[in-house]
């Protein structure tokens, strides 16, 4: 008995496109946990970068915010001191 059966072969041949198919599924597995990978370092990244930007615009925000402040208090002390002067002038 040296030749095949039919079955046999077609078994065998069935078997090794199936193996091949594994071993692209395999690669495909990979090249797409290397880019999950590449993803979330990028999007890592970007999250580092925005807290970055927002913790700067957030002090640059209360800088602005203590100036503003700070201004509104002479404006006032000014105002005051010109209804002093008014008060003054206009008694004599």
């Amino acid at each position: 008995m040296l030749t095949k059966e039919p079955e046999v072969d077609f078994l065998q041949s069935r078997i090794h496109d199936l193996e091949e198919k594994v071993d692209q599924l395999r690669l495909s597995r990979r090249v797409l946990m290397n880019l999950i990978e590449k993803i979330e370092r990028e999007r890592a990244g970007a999250i580092y970068r925005l807290e970055k930007e927002k913790k700067k615009l957030k002090k640059d925000n209360c800088c602005y915010a203590r100036k503003l402040i700070n201004k509104n208090q002479q404006i006032v002390e000014l105002q005051m001191k010109l209804q002093t002067l008014h008060q003054h002038n206009s008694s004599n």
